[in-house]
């Protein structure tokens, strides 16, 4: 094979960690090669060595392109040989318009001046290209964070691309947007552009890869061939975990602890929000919402359907304005005007984005589980420091979160055991409504069984919980209900066992074409 990239024996080491060892990678030309495995397994890190992020020197083996090695001091280096990395960490400005974030680098210029009208046409291009309809002086800050990995892809494509690298692209997108984003790699191919594909979305890797790498604790246990056809899913996860998943999601057994789902704990009543920024646009629409006591209720709908908006305009009011409607909780009006409030109310909510708005990375995993009740571990208003090591490595044992101890900094963790941390600081709340945003997000398989049972030790336990997921198969795996919103409303509710993914998607249909004739939504 005549390949465009070898990597040989490429081994790294962190302060007591052995992150790789001795992986071998190749890619040739036009070639979409996946990257899979647990997390924690050396993906991301590997390709940090292909990019420069951890420069020559900082590792053992060598790296060959075009048949030459080569030594990467930064990533300035490698993108110059056209080597563009997308990291599953967002890496553009708030503040500043998706245009400026596009060319930040290299922004189209006359005589030494940005030109302003070549920015902006040429932002319109790339947005266009991968499918995101929005105007290029929109602020970062003010599109969702889906919206924004479409941002991150258009600003890799302005660059002379040979071979994209691809970290999570679609962690958080929607089917629909996933599926155009894999088109688009294929149309890459066409093209003679090869593709690193890091996903833990495994039916994605089957559709669109020509190979598929596993690697599993730092090392390289597998290569499959897909020229011959797809490769099995189950084939792929014993590589990644060295042992069968007999099923996908563990059984679902509402009486498991010998309490049936109970009595409606949860109510909301007409639920109304406007948008932040424009007070004329109704996001959501006077919804009403249950949730039964020991229940898993999940919230299905493609992005922008409101789902989001909808959690957090309840914690606390985090999103929104001129919010109307009334929250029940135990059959007694709550106050959620705070995210205090909402709290003390017995509400926990887990953001959709554990990096940004669940974790404090720079902190360890001890003061992050304790966090949001910082009373509970300080009785006279200073915190008790063995009391709240006890509560940490409680819920680290109970969590099992895979870490050398309490003290280990919460962003060195993987993306699962990042999970388990945000969900340990929730319930040391002890909260009576849980309230899950895309809870698998990023994570591998196996960590995502580990979160799975969690869900149903929580239901198990009495807990009300709420699951916003993107991924239809699994809100249909592990939910005893599913509801459906569209364009801010609630469009369609089905027994979780009895759903299918058709049953879902045409629920969004029928709503959206009576919007389009005209009907209210």
């Amino acid at each position: 094979m005549n390949a465009l990239l070898e990597m040989r024996g490429i081994s790294k080491h962190f302060t007591g960690v052995k992150a790789l060892s001795g992986v071998d990678l190749t890619v040739a030309p036009g070639e979409i090669h996946a990257l899979v495995g647990e997390n924690g397994a050396g993906k991301s890190t590997l390709m940090k060595v292909l990019s420069g992020v951890h420069p020559h020197g900082s590792y053992e083996g060598a790296i060959l392109f075009d048949s030459e090695e080569r030594r990467f001091r930064d990533i300035n280096d490698s993108e110059a040989l056209g080597i563009i990395i997308i990291h599953q960490e967002l890496a553009l400005i708030p503040l500043m318009s998706i245009a400026e974030n596009i060319f930040l680098t290299d922004p189209p210029a006359r005589f030494g001046i940005i030109d302003r009208s070549a920015v902006h046409r040429r932002a319109r291009e790339l947005l266009a290209k991968v499918g995101l309809d929005e105007n290029p002086d929109t602020l970062v800050t003010n599109i969702g964070v889906g919206k924004q990995q479409l941002v991150e892809i258009a600003k890799a494509l302005s660059k002379k691309v040979r071979l994209l690298i691809l970290d999570e692209p679609t962690a958080s997108l929607s089917e629909k947007d996933s599926a155009a984003l894999l088109d688009l790699l294929l149309e890459f191919k066409a093209q003679g552009i090869a593709s690193i594909l890091i996903s833990h979305k495994l039916n994605e890797v089957s559709r669109v890869a020509d190979r598929i790498t596993v690697l599993r604790d730092g090392r390289t246990v597998d290569t499959m061939d897909c020229s011959a056809g797809a490769v099995e899913e189950d084939r792929i996860i014993r590589s990644m975990v060295d042992r069968d998943l007999e099923h996908r999601y563990p059984k679902r057994e509402p009486t498991a602890s010998g309490t049936a789902i109970g009595e409606t704990i949860f109510k909301v009543r007409d639920w109304s929000v406007f948008h932040p920024l424009h007070a004329d646009r109704q996001v959501i629409r006077n919804v009403d919402f249950e949730v039964k006591r020991g229940e898993i209720v999940g919230i299905a709908g493609l992005m922008g359907a409101g789902r989001t908006e909808f959690a957090m305009s309840i914690f606390g009011r985090s999103w929104g304005q001129k919010i109307a409607g009334q929250v029940e909780i135990e059959g007694r009006p709550v106050d959620l005007s705070t995210v205090r409030r909402a709290v003390d109310a017995g509400l926990a909510y887990v953001t959709e984005d554990r990096k940004q708005l669940g974790l404090l990375l720079a902190d360890d995993i001890r003061k992050n589980i304790t966090l949001a009740n910082l009373p509970a571990v300080a009785p006279a208003s200073v915190i008790d420091d063995v009391r709240e090591l006890k509560v940490a490595a409680d819920y680290r044992a109970r969590m099992r979160i895979r870490s050398h101890s309490v003290y280990q900094e919460t962003g060195k963790l993987s993306g699962g055991n990042q999970q388990k941390v945000v969900l340990s600081k929730w319930l040391f709340t002890d909260p009576k409504v849980l309230i899950l945003d895309e809870p698998t997000r990023g994570i591998d398989v196996g960590a995502k069984y580990e979160i799975y049972c969690i869900i149903n030790e929580l239901a198990d336990a009495g807990k009300a919980v709420i699951v916003i997921s993107s991924e239809m198969p699994e809100l249909i795996g592990i939910c005893d209900r599913i509801c459906v919103m569209n364009e801010g409303a609630f469009v369609g509710e089905f027994p979780g066992p009895d759903c299918t993914q058709e049953k879902i998607m045409r629920a969004i249909m029928r709503h959206t074409n009576r919007a389009k004739e005209g009907e209210r939504p």
